[in-house]
């Protein structure tokens, strides 16, 4: 019998069960008939626990007889330590370029947020040491977080961007309805985002070295944490035994992290003017870039047309790279769909050109527009969008103005009438305020006017504050017109009169 000092021991107990392995998945794959003997892996101290258990099962090719059976199972320490396992890529599922200064950690909700998505502390983990450094007292870690320290910092190590945390049930870290907040915190001036996943723990069943627990993570910033796009999934796992012997992979929270960038795709809208009058034709351009790590297909843009622009069909154009391609065109009133097939390359442009015409509607709208992008991956179909960007065009009224204008006075009414007669002064300086909130200050002979007003109804209000020691005049034959309010309607073009009569507030009291 060959005798290893105990840490030559484990390192050739953890290589013999690896071989056991590989050779057990050969036996199955090939058919070869071998004898299957469990072997208990040495006395670990503190070390997390093992279900050790072989199965065999092979075929006698004399007699075509199947032979099956299992060895007696081994149970090793217990009491052993949660092992959530998981790994960093980029958006595609590919491995990030550099992982220098990515950070990862669990942390619990802070207590006074009741939507419990914001972060609180840190979760304090139980301590552990290299594995080849064996303390009585101290469970060994697993790599690559073999400290198992909260935060951990990724490194650019094979396999890159892994990363683990051991959670202990003696602490109560897995008991059901515990909740944490798993963040990844990449560099700084970094082209990725801060992203945050809740996972709580659902269920636990069974005892300790034989327990099951369910768990959700979701994700709190919107962004997809499944291969397929989900940004919400459950899954079962079991406590894991010690998976430096056994090596697996299947562990506690076994969902990758995708690190996506925030602006994957890029719209710019211009025009080929500033301003603009009823009668023209302006053209516009939306600019689409790529700017991801992956093609980009299923192109939809929605452009909002503002009132007065008839879209022209006819006019749209397409290329990228300098190539016309086929852009597609609807529009219900005034909103425009464009959509195309062709995939946008990797750092590429797509093009798109159209035309409208201003009716004299144009007007009375502002002159705003919006598009909105959206697209998918190419990849991996995860969805992308940008916008709205807008583009501003003045409208000139041109030969086909309808805008009118708004004269007024403000008096003296001695008679209280409500019309000014000879001998009726105007009062200056006082203040009208329109519907709109503009105000408007009568000149040294109570003389005010607004041109360039839309048709429609308007409404003037004076403001007695501006006038010390005036107030209304009673009117005796319009009772209307008894208030500080005005209301004018504005033909297209036309003139309208907005007057306001006061009286000396000592010679009020005096009729009164």
């Amino acid at each position: 019998m060959i005798r290893l000092p105990k840490r030559q021991k484990k390192s050739f107990y953890s290589r013999w069960f690896q071989s056991l392995t590989v050779t057990f998945l050969l036996g199955m794959i090939l058919f070869f008939s071998i004898h299957v003997t469990a072997q208990e892996a040495g006395n670990l101290v503190s070390r997390p626990a093992i279900n050790n258990q072989a199965r065999y099962r092979y075929t006698d090719p004399s007699n075509n007889l199947q032979f099956q059976g299992s060895s007696v199972q081994i149970n090793a320490i217990s009491n052993p330590l949660v092992d959530p396992f998981g790994r960093i890529l980029g958006c595609g599922g590919q491995p990030l370029p550099d992982y220098t200064g990515f950070s990862v950690g669990i942390y619990e909700p802070n207590p006074n947020d009741p939507t419990g998505t914001e972060l609180g502390n840190l979760l304090t983990l139980t301590r552990t040491e290299l594995p080849d450094i064996p303390d009585n007292n101290i469970p060994a870690g697993l790599a690559p977080n073999t400290e198992n320290v909260n935060p951990y910092f990724l490194t650019n190590q094979e396999p890159r961007g892994t990363y683990n945390f051991l959670l202990d049930p003696n602490e109560g870290q897995t008991d059901p309805g515990k909740i944490y907040i798993f963040v990844v915190n990449p560099p700084a001036n970094s082209i990725y985002q801060q992203r945050r996943i809740k996972i709580e723990l659902l269920t636990s069943t069974g005892g300790i070295n034989n327990s099951v627990i369910r768990y959700v993570a979701t994700s709190l910033d919107g962004e997809p944490i499944t291969t397929t796009g989900g940004t919400s999934f459950t899954d079962t796992i079991t406590f894991v035994p010690n998976a430096e012997l056994v090596g697996l992979d299947l562990l506690a929270f076994r969902f990758t992290t995708g690190m996506c960038q925030p602006n994957q795709v890029q719209i710019v809208k211009t025009g080929d003017r500033a301003t603009s009058e009823p009668g023209d034709t302006a053209i516009y351009r939306l600019t689409i870039r790529n700017q991801g790590d992956a093609g980009l297909n299923n192109l939809i843009v929605t452009d909002n047309l503002p009132l007065g622009f008839r879209f022209l069909p006819e006019s749209v154009r397409g290329e990228v790279g300098g190539q016309p391609i086929e852009i597609t065109a609807s529009h219900n009133g005034s909103t425009i769909t464009f959509n195309s097939e062709t995939t946008i390359p990797i750092g590429q442009v797509l093009n798109i050109a159209y035309a409208v015409q201003l009716t004299p509607d144009a007007v009375r709208g502002t002159g705003r527009n919006s598009a909105i992008v959206n697209a998918q991956r190419a990849d991996n179909g995860f969805s992308t969008k940008d916008g709205p960007v807008t583009h501003h065009l003045k409208i000139r009224p041109g030969i086909t103005s309808d805008c009118g204008t708004i004269i007024g006075r403000v008096f003296v009414d001695k008679n209280f009438d409500g019309e000014q007669q000879s001998g009726e002064p105007g009062v200056p300086n006082s203040v009208i305020i329109f519907q709109n909130g503009n105000r408007i200050t009568t000149d040294i002979n109570g003389l005010f006017s607004v041109a360039n007003v839309l048709p429609g109804s308007h409404t003037g209000v004076l403001d007695l504050s501006s006038l010390p020691g005036y107030t209304l005049a009673p009117n005796q034959k319009f009772r209307e017109r008894n208030s500080q309010s005005r209301l004018v309607r504005l033909e297209p073009g036309g003139l309208v009169r907005m007057n306001f009569a006061v009286t000396p507030t000592f010679q009020e009291r005096v009729n009164q």
